[in-house]
């Protein structure tokens, strides 16, 4: 059985290549980016999309595999961003960005 969990993923899930070029994006990001071409986007090299420092780190984390991850408001919501390496068969292919509302409120459970 094949599960694609992507498409209808509540979040933005963007991938690029290691050269930079966006290789997948889910609806969610299609739609989160139409106003900056949504699906022509695709094809397009994703450093070109982030503005300084971003560009620069993008560009550190392509050059070597690392994880980013920060929470970003805009509007009075708050967002995860999660950037890891994208990996297959222990290659390192390029870079998949996640991106999710985090909800007002949201408790911290500490175990």
């Amino acid at each position: 059985m094949q599960i694609n969990w992507t498409d209808e993923f509540n979040g933005e899930i963007t991938i690029c290549d290691r050269e930079g070029i966006i290789v997948y994006m889910n609806k969610h990001a299609i739609k989160q980016f139409e106003k900056y071409g949504g699906e022509k986007l695709l094809g397009t090299n994703l450093i070109n999309c982030h503005p300084e420092p971003s560009r620069s780190k993008l560009i550190k984390m392509l050059q070597n595999p690392m994880e980013n991850s920060y929470i970003n408001e805009k509007n009075g919501k708050q967002k995860m961003i999660l950037q890891t390496p994208w990996m297959e068969e222990g290659v390192f292919r390029g870079v998949i960005e996640l991106s999710f509302e985090l909800p007002a409120n949201m408790p911290i459970n500490q175990r």
